[in-house]
């Protein structure tokens, strides 16, 4: 019982301290410009991870600003997932108009809101969204530990659906276009870099 009430201090200890860590400022300016590029899959050969298999359906390259972060432990999802990062691009990566927002995370959804809309609507949800990202490797599980809210990120890997030998499935959207339930992105992410701060420069204020 001792154990078990001192894992559960640890987790608390671990959920209220960390999502309090300094965000990254970087100034107005549009610091990541380009939409995600996605592609077709060279090789769809299904990828066995733990108890489950992963099958590819697009390849996809992201560079975005973090626009919140939120870590999972308990849960299916969470074995193959334990990390969101809800991505802005475009003019959602600028952060005098992300001032406008509020914006937050939970139960794999992101969501933001606004008293008064700094862009349109559309452009927010087509520049905007959450992901679940799949770490291929331990390295690169330890760089998705290292981004906070604020970090320019790029990564790289496949969109994919996920099977469970008792039916059970996840998958990813393949449309920047949709909102709501099956919206976000399932990501097997095999290469992913935070760029430090000192090397980020805005495209136009």
């Amino acid at each position: 019982m001792k154990k078990l009430a001192l894992l559960l201090l640890l987790i608390a200890m671990v959920w209220f301290i960390y999502p309090r860590a300094a965000p990254v400022r970087l100034g107005p300016g549009v610091f990541a410009p380009d939409d995600p590029e996605q592609g077709k899959v060279r090789n769809a050969e299904r990828i066995p991870y733990g108890d489950y298999t992963l099958t590819p359906l697009a390849t996809w390259h992201v560079t975005g600003k973090v626009l919140s972060r939120r870590d999972y432990w308990w849960g299916r999802e969470a074995d193959l997932s334990p990390t969101d990062l809800a991505l802005g691009w475009g003019r959602m990566s600028d952060e005098s108009v992300l001032a406008h927002f509020d914006i937050s995370q939970s139960n794999r959804f992101y969501r933001w809101w606004t008293k008064a809309l700094p862009i349109p609507r559309g452009e927010v949800e087509r520049h905007s969204a959450n992901m679940h990202l799949i770490p291929a490797t331990d390295d690169v599980e330890a760089a998705i530990d290292e981004a906070r809210e604020g970090h320019i990120v790029e990564f790289k890997g496949r969109l994919v659906l996920v099977d469970a030998k008792d039916g059970w499935h996840w998958v990813s959207s393949l449309t920047r276009n949709d909102t709501g339930n099956g919206a976000c992105e399932l990501i097997y992410v095999e290469d992913f870099t935070v760029h430090p701060p000192e090397t980020c420069s805005p495209q136009h204020p």
